[in-house]
């Protein structure tokens, strides 16, 4: 299922976020397959993945956001970069639903506004309406 490897890979790169800052490069990693997979890939791209966020989140510097809003972000934006079988709807909906069951009240409206702003930049052509496959 998706969505465990998302919340796995979540749990993750938490933790890798508080053990060292955000700066560690080899945190504990998943027992591999699709939660692995996201973490690679977050942290080989984590640069270019806040650049990006930083340029969309107006008003909210990458390192100032709540740690588990940052970490669903990366994510959210990886897979959409990455994962073209996962359809948009699901990239964000299941990042909203983690938000709203781990973050802040407010994180599940963020998260979406991030994303979808992200969503429309990444693929465009499916955020305007175009053929999403299952996620």
């Amino acid at each position: 299922m998706r969505g465990s490897a998302r919340e796995e890979a979540l749990r993750t790169l938490y933790e890798a976020d508080q053990r060292a800052g955000g700066t560690e490069t080899e945190p504990p990693a998943p027992g591999g397959g699709r939660a692995g997979r996201i973490v690679r890939g977050v942290l080989a791209e984590r640069e270019e993945l806040d650049e990006a966020l930083e340029a969309v989140s107006t008003n909210w510097r990458v390192d100032r956001m709540p740690p588990i809003d940052r970490a669903l972000l990366r994510i959210g934006l990886w897979e959409l970069r990455n994962d073209p079988t996962t359809s948009i709807g699901t990239v964000i909906d299941e990042a909203v639903e983690l938000a709203k069951r781990y973050s802040t009240e407010q994180s599940g409206r963020f998260v979406n506004g991030v994303l979808a702003t992200l969503a429309s930049r990444e693929r465009p052509s499916d955020a305007a309406g175009g053929t999403d496959a299952g996620g």
